[in-house]
C-alpha cells in the first residue's frame, strides 16, 4: 500500500463502507486525480444507491468481508449509529496492516480501535460537503497506531477534495461545529437573504443571483485579500450608512451569541455521538 512515487497516485485498493453524500464526493475526487475506479470498492446497504454508483462511476460492489480481505485502505463512511455494527463485521477478517480512515462524526479513534480489537492504524477525519466541488475542508487526527506515513497518505488523498489540516483529536468536536456543520449555517443565511430580497420586491431569480454572487465574491475577497473578516466588514461599513443600519439589527439580535449557541449545540451533539 502507498503512493506511487512515479505518478503521485495511490497504488492500492481503496474500500468504502458506506457511500452516502460524503463518501460519494470523496470517491469522485479520487477518480478526478487519476485513481482508477477499478481500485475502488464500495459496500453500501442501500442497494439502489450501490448499483447506481457502480454503473455511473465504475466502482466495484463488494461485501464488508470482501473489502476487509481485498482493500489496503478503508474509509468508514457510515452514519455514526451504524459504525459499531460495521466494525464488528469488518473485524472478523481485517488484516492488522489495513489503514482505516473514519468520517463518522463524533466517533473517536479509540472507539474504532477497541471495536476492531487489533493494532490497525486509524485516522479520524471531519470533512464537509463542499468536497463535492473540490472546495472542501478536512481536519484529520491520528489514532494510537497511525504513523506519519499513514497521515501522509490520508492527506494526499483528501487533498483531492480541498484543504486538509492536521489537528489534535481533542479538537475534532469543535471542528465539527465550525467547518463540518458550517456549510449548513451558510446555506441557511443565504436562504434567508433570498427570502428577504423577495419580500423587498425582487423576483426570486434576481434575488438568488444577487445573494449567491455577493456571497461568492465576499468569500473570494476574504480568501485572496490577505485581510481578516473584521477588517473587511469595517471597510464596507460607512458611518450611518445602509450597511451600518443593517449591522445594527444584527447586533440588536445578538448575532455573536446566536452563532456561539449554535456552534456549542453542534459540538455538544458531536460529543453525544461518541
Amino acid at each position: 500500500m502507498g503512493m506511487d512515487a512515479a505518478n503521485n497516485k495511490f497504488s492500492g485498493c481503496i474500500g468504502f463502507i458506506g457511500a452516502g453524500v460524503m463518501g460519494t464526493a470523496l470517491i469522485k475526487s479520487f477518480i478526478g486525480i487519476g485513481i482508477s475506479s477499478k481500485q475502488i470498492c464500495i459496500s453500501e446497504k442501500m442497494a439502489e444507491k450501490s448499483k447506481q454508483l457502480s454503473s455511473s462511476l465504475g466502482v466495484n460492489e463488494k461485501s464488508i468481508t470482501e473489502i476487509a480481505n481485498e482493500c489496503d485502505l478503508i474509509f468508514l463512511a457510515v452514519k455514526p449509529q451504524d459504525l459499531a455494527d460495521s466494525l464488528i463485521e469488518l473485524s472478523k477478517t481485517l488484516p492488522a496492516k489495513t489503514l482505516l480512515i473514519s468520517i463518522a462524526a463524533g466517533k473517536t479513534t479509540s472507539f474504532i480501535e477497541q471495536q476492531i480489537g487489533r493494532d490497525n492504524p486509524v485516522i479520524r477525519v471531519m470533512p464537509n460537503t463542499p468536497a463535492q466541488v473540490g472546495k472542501g475542508v478536512s481536519a484529520i487526527s491520528a489514532g494510537k497506531f497511525a504513523t506519519a506515513a499513514d497521515l501522509a497518505i490520508a492527506t494526499q488523498l483528501l487533498s483531492a477534495s480541498g484543504l486538509v489540516v492536521e489537528i489534535a483529536e481533542s479538537q475534532q468536536d469543535a471542528v465539527t461545529a465550525l467547518s463540518g456543520s458550517g456549510p449548513a449555517y451558510f446555506f441557511k443565511f443565504v436562504e434567508e437573504m433570498i427570502k428577504s430580497g423577495v419580500a423587498l420586491g425582487l423576483s426570486e431569480e434576481i434575488a438568488t443571483k444577487l445573494a449567491v454572487g455577493t456571497i461568492a465574491g465576499s468569500a473570494a475577497m476574504l480568501q485572496e485579500s490577505g485581510l481578516d473578516a473584521a477588517t473587511l466588514r469595517e471597510n464596507v461599513t460607512s458611518p450611518n450608512g445602509t450597511t451600518a443600519a443593517a449591522l445594527k439589527e444584527f447586533e440588536k439580535a445578538d448575532i455573536a451569541q446566536i452563532v456561539n449557541n449554535a456552534m456549542t449545540a453542534a459540538k455538544k451533539r458531536a460529543q453525544e455521538l461518541a
